[in-house]
């Protein structure tokens, strides 16, 4: 990605995840995030750890995945360009609840959680649009997290 990794408020306007976001607001989000390349197998975090940051995949897949006794990682979901990884990061403990690998090389913005807080309690009403945007994110993970378990337990008489 060369030298330069500082982000714009109009490289954000490009992204669907910030494009209705106001522009006073991509600006001040913009000075937290940083573009990152991350190679092809690459953990973003692991379950459990520290929150301090979130993604927006610019291209790549990410997989989600969760620690499951007995089968280690199984992957909930992939996500891919134009997703964000990572929620955890807004909300105490500020910890992963899932993990986190790159599964082919991947570019993103790399936002720092606690200026992101921080920006939120400055002003609440960026406060309350990223709340709703990341809220939206949970939900669809929960969905896809859904699927999953019903994927594995829907023929129990397949399993060993």
């Amino acid at each position: 990605m060369g030298a330069r990794n500082s982000v714009t408020a109009a490289e954000l306007a490009r992204e669907r995840f910030f494009a209705d976001v106001p522009g006073r607001h991509r600006a001040a989000l913009a000075v937290t995030a940083r573009a990152v390349a991350v190679p092809d197998g690459h953990r973003f975090f692991e379950e459990g750890g520290t929150a301090g940051w979130f993604w927006l995949v610019r291209s790549g897949r990410v997989a989600l995945d969760l620690q499951v006794p007995g089968r280690g990682a199984v992957v909930v979901e992939t996500l891919l360009a134009g997703s964000i990884v990572g929620w955890s990061w807004l909300f105490p403990p500020h910890r992963w609840r899932f993990g986190a690998v790159a599964v082919e090389p991947v570019t993103a913005y790399r936002f720092d959680g606690r200026r992101v807080r921080e920006l939120c309690a400055d002003d609440p009403v960026l406060g309350h649009d990223l709340a709703l945007r990341f809220g939206a994110v949970m939900l669809d993970r929960l969905e896809a997290t859904r699927v999953r378990v019903l994927d594995l337990y829907a023929h129990p008489e397949e399993v060993p």
